[in-house]
């Protein structure tokens, strides 16, 4: 085993979620927060006015969409929206990866619909798009953050539709270009690719979804948290900033510096672009690696943002679960004893592995001194288990 490198990312954190802050980020770009104020205040709710305004400015949402902030993160904005719009007609639940499959569970347990199809594929796969009927209702993760896959494109939605789509682009969105004329409902929250704070959600609605939301009220109970309705009447408040909840004016501060980040960056292009390049550093060192490769094998479908690796060893796929569990925790818990990575561990749903977040928050330079540390705790690993 040769001694460990002698570079280590400027900012060594990978976490999938909470992510990395932006560059340069400091407590100080807090400093203007609309603290000890209501947020009912003419003030407050311009700030939340300017981070919807704002997002769908950078993603290039649709004049004719409308967007929210919500409680509960991206899962309170998925949830939000199934409670709201499904049972009006079958559902299409495409599920490859650990929330999708969260969904599922709702549709079927929770939401008991009468007509539920599912279409799955293992960690690493993508379910045949082409399965999918776009005329019942349709929910799909666009990023999977658990299993490394992405959606490639919308071709697979007509433009002709009788059904909803509802995505949940928690890991797509400002990573890679949404095709929103195929989509009708968009979720995403702050903590992912502009490194933003946990506990507050976004969603998108549009017009086919406005409509749904109109003309239909679900036959089930909806939490106080829950109700964009009020007396059969949609309510367009929260479109303006008056929220469900009160909303934490410090994370409204740190989402909108991640807004002005992105602008200042150059926009959508080059989020895209940070993205890709962070991915294709990866790629070029799995290429020239002997002992680990993506979980998601087709390099169309891999995540710019959510890079899922599982190690190759005979040994190593040898083990049950239990020992690769092990093996995938000792490694990374190597590399992040040195303050050369941290939060590098696969979702504990996925098969054992690591997962490096590749976000536009990232630079690729700390990725490029990141991977010599993974050779070099690999070679750790191996060492540790020779007779």
């Amino acid at each position: 085993m040769h001694g460990p490198p002698t570079e280590r990312p400027v900012n060594p954190c990978f976490s999938s979620g909470p992510c990395a802050k932006r560059p340069g980020w400091s407590a100080d770009a807090l400093a203007t927060a609309f603290v000890g104020r209501s947020h009912r205040a003419a003030a407050g709710k311009a700030r939340l006015a300017e981070v919807i305004d704002r997002s769908a400015a950078l993603l290039a949402m649709p004049a004719d969409w409308r967007l929210a902030i919500v409680p509960g993160s991206d899962t309170g904005a998925v949830e939000l929206a199934l409670w709201n719009l499904l049972g009006a007609r079958g559902v299409d639940v495409v599920a490859f990866e650990s929330f999708g499959e969260g969904w599922l569970n709702d549709a079927v347990d929770h939401l008991r619909l009468p007509d539920v199809r599912a279409h799955t594929a293992p960690y690493g796969e993508l379910p045949d798009l082409a399965q999918v009927d776009c005329d019942r209702d349709v929910v799909i993760t666009w990023n999977g953050t658990t299993s490394g896959v992405c959606v490639p494109d919308g071709d697979w939605i007509p433009a002709e539709r009788q059904g909803l789509v509802i995505c949940d682009a928690t890991s797509a969105a400002f990573a890679v270009p949404l095709p929103w004329d195929k989509l009708d409902v968009v979720t995403w929250s702050w903590q992912k690719v502009l490194g933003g704070e946990a506990a507050h959600g976004m969603l998108a609605l549009g017009p086919r979804a406005l409509a749904r939301l109109a003309d239909y009220g679900p036959p089930w109970p909806l939490p106080k948290l829950f109700r964009l309705r009020s007396g059969g009447v949609v309510g367009m408040g929260v479109f303006a900033g008056e929220t469900i909840n009160t909303p934490s004016m410090i994370a409204v501060e740190d989402a909108l510096d991640g807004l002005r980040w992105a602008e200042a960056q150059g926009g959508l292009p080059a989020l895209v672009a940070r993205c890709s390049a962070n991915l294709a550093a990866i790629e070029a060192w799995v290429a020239r690696s002997s002992w680990i490769a993506f979980l998601c094998r087709d390099p169309r479908l891999r995540s710019r943002t959510s890079v899922c690796l599982r190690p190759t060893a005979s040994w190593f796929l040898a083990l049950d679960r239990a020992g690769q569990t092990a093996v995938a925790r000792d490694l990374a818990r190597r590399v992040e004893a040195e303050g050369a990575g941290y939060d590098l561990m696969s979702y504990r749903d996925t098969p054992p592995g690591l997962r490096v977040w590749c976000g536009a928050t990232v630079e690729a330079s700390d990725i490029e001194r990141l991977l010599p540390w993974l050779d070099w705790a690999w070679s750790g690993v191996e060492a540790s288990r020779a007779p």
